[in-house]
């Protein structure tokens, strides 16, 4: 199997799509600390909420389901699901 030239494409924008994201964003985080870490509290609640469901979809995750449900069985989901009530209420 391989990669058509319209693939080739798509992967080449998206890096340099990505790559031109973080060189604009970091000019402007290194003004000060809350550039840095609260990006000057700017940021729309729309993407403060995408970040936060991106930072579930780690790598770290789908093992700490699987422990979670290795150590007590398929109750051990409630455990996962409860984080969607307290991430939502925090």
């Amino acid at each position: 199997m391989s990669l058509s030239i319209l693939d080739y494409a798509i992967i080449a924008f998206f890096f340099v799509l990505t790559l031109s994201i973080g060189i604009i964003v970091s000019k402007r985080s290194g003004r000060d600390t809350s550039e840095y870490f609260l990006s000057g509290r700017t940021m729309p609640w729309w993407l403060l909420g995408f970040s936060m469901v991106a930072t579930t979809f780690s790598t770290d995750t789908p093992n700490l389901v699987t422990d979670l449900v290795r150590q007590n069985s398929v109750a051990g989901n409630w455990v996962w699901w409860a984080f969607l009530l307290t991430g939502l209420l925090t």
